[in-house]
């Protein structure tokens, strides 16, 4: 933990870090710091974003202004018979289970990440964008150091990455996949990044790369078209917000579900008093994985079918409906998640929580650009009723959730989270730790988690294994009991403003985070 008053980030690798603090140092302010860090780890972390992504930036300005921009990837404008898409199943071995996923140009959904980046720098930034983007061109030009984590990532996805030959150019250069201490550099994407700030976003969403996109799509088996990414849209929404023992609670609104889900279950937690439990208890874990599976029941329960409906979250958070699940409560005492998050506060009271993703990329790059393109439209957990039945041009419904939590209307946690289906349940968590636990912020976000699905409670070490007695819990399903800590449970990268002013960061280690300070 390190604590300073003219900002900090944390975020899921050292230098994506620093490409953030480097902008505070210049002048900028958080939302600087949070663009040029995205726009790093498209580099600094490759396999977990990308320009051709999607994501959301949840901002809280000086000015008291809280608005969520949704840079989520879209659905197409139109389908196309399902015997010419190129959409092909890739097995990929997490070593105590195979997963499947569909990767192949008919598995690339509408790309936002470009355009939100360039809009929330031109809402909010300050400094120049051909200083926001210096540090991902140098990362991408001459190179940066893989490390043990972004190494793992790279054999995980193994498959993917060496499928096509744009791909291998950029992930395994020399025949085989690059490795832990040697350089990985992108100058095709160093390339890119000048020309987009030499000719405005235009480029990429109209432009030589769009046509060269939508022409490879249009003739090797994809749905995009010039009309697709020329009408994309960045949309600000008004965050999601409830109260937690006193606190504001800032998060996703709908149509993404991770933001009312969270908020679903901390509206059943403050029903009780955690301050009389040990953490890591089993009475704990009892109170934790009972709000889980009836946030999950209320889910089932219609949340999923309304969604789109406009008035979804104010019915599923609404207090005579909370307390029908609530009531309940006194009855007990992705494998992957190919997604990334930083956090950043400045010290002009600016702050900035933001995930993004690529999935786990579609093994598709546009070719002279170092982009590699998404694989949304080939992710299940995304598309629930199943592949291609998607309503057409239409927002993907996501499971991320960057939140703030507000103390006296200024930003006291900022937090978020990669991690797939465990995103939800890694920052409620966290922020249960900090103020029901009273943890410092690294305690809270390093301290062992749980999860809970599909009848499927997995815990990580130091909860109370040894004495687990799974007869006493409200679910008969199977116990996973986890040897260490594992990115498995998200990578909740956070930091803590406190009352003197000073900031503190964590990173979750389980997904290499790392914190920077100025």
């Amino acid at each position: 933990m390190i604590q300073k008053t003219r900002g900090a980030i944390a975020a899921g690798n050292s230098q994506t870090a620093e490409a953030g603090i480097e902008m505070l140092r210049l002048g900028g302010n958080a939302f600087d710091a949070a663009v040029a860090a995205v726009l790093a780890s498209c580099v600094t972390e490759a396999t977990l974003t990308s320009l051709a992504g999607g994501g959301f930036l949840l901002a809280h300005t000086q000015h008291n202004e809280n608005i969520l921009f949704d840079f989520f990837t879209q659905t197409p404008g139109r389908k196309r018979d399902v015997k010419h898409v190129d959409f092909c199943p890739v097995g990929v071995n997490f070593g105590s289970v195979i997963q499947e996923f569909h990767v192949g140009l008919g598995a690339i959904a509408v790309p936002g990440t470009a355009k939100g980046l360039f809009h929330i720098h031109k809402r909010l930034g300050r400094l120049p964008l051909h200083v926001i983007v210096e540090p991902a061109i140098h990362y991408a030009k001459t190179g940066v150091l893989l490390g043990e984590f972004q190494s793992y990532c790279f054999s995980i996805l193994q498959p993917i990455l060496l499928r096509t030959a744009g791909s291998r150019e950029i992930f395994a250069p020399g025949g085989t996949l690059l490795q832990s201490g040697e350089t990985f550099a992108i100058p095709d994407l160093a390339d890119t990044l000048t020309y987009m700030v030499e000719e405005g976003i235009e480029a990429f969403y109209e432009g030589e790369i769009a046509q060269q996109l939508v022409k490879d799509c249009q003739e090797k088996g994809g749905y995009l078209t010039l009309k697709d990414l020329k009408e994309y849209q960045v949309i600000e929404r008004k965050p999601l917000k409830i109260s937690y023992r006193g606190n504001t609670l800032l998060t996703n609104p709908p149509p993404s579900s991770g933001g009312s889900l969270i908020a679903f279950t901390l509206s059943l937690l403050s029903q009780l008093d955690l301050s009389t439990v040990g953490f890591g208890t089993t009475e704990h874990l009892k109170i934790l994985s009972n709000t889980i599976r009836l946030t999950n029941q209320a889910r089932t329960d219609g949340y999923d079918a309304n969604l789109y409906q406009p008035d979804i979250a104010q019915n599923f958070l609404n207090p005579e409906h909370i307390s029908q699940y609530a009531d309940q409560l006194t009855h007990v005492a992705n494998k992957w998640g190919s997604t990334t998050h930083l956090s950043v506060i400045d010290a002009e009271g600016n702050a900035a929580s933001v995930t993004s993703s690529n999935g786990e990329g579609s093994s598709y790059v546009i070719p002279g650009t170092g982009v590699m393109t998404n694989n949304m439209l080939g992710e299940a957990d995304l598309h629930p009723i199943g592949f291609h039945q998607w309503q057409n041009n239409a927002r993907i419904s996501s499971m991320m959730s960057p939140t703030m939590v507000l103390k006296h209307h200024q930003p006291e946690i900022v937090l978020g989270s990669g991690g797939s289906n465990r995103i939800r349940t890694a920052i409620l968590q966290v922020i249960s730790n900090v103020i029901d636990f009273n943890m410092s912020v690294d305690d809270a976000v390093n301290s062992s988690r749980m999860h809970w699905e599909n009848d499927v409670l997995s815990l990580e070490p130091g909860f109370h294994q040894s004495d687990f007695d799974k007869t006493s819990f409200p679910f008969t399903g199977e116990v996973v009991l986890w040897k260490n800590h594992s990115m498995f449970f998200g990578g909740v990268h956070t930091v803590i403003q406190h009352s003197d002013g000073t900031i503190s960061g964590g990173g979750d280690r389980r997904r290499n985070g790392s914190v920077a300070s100025c």
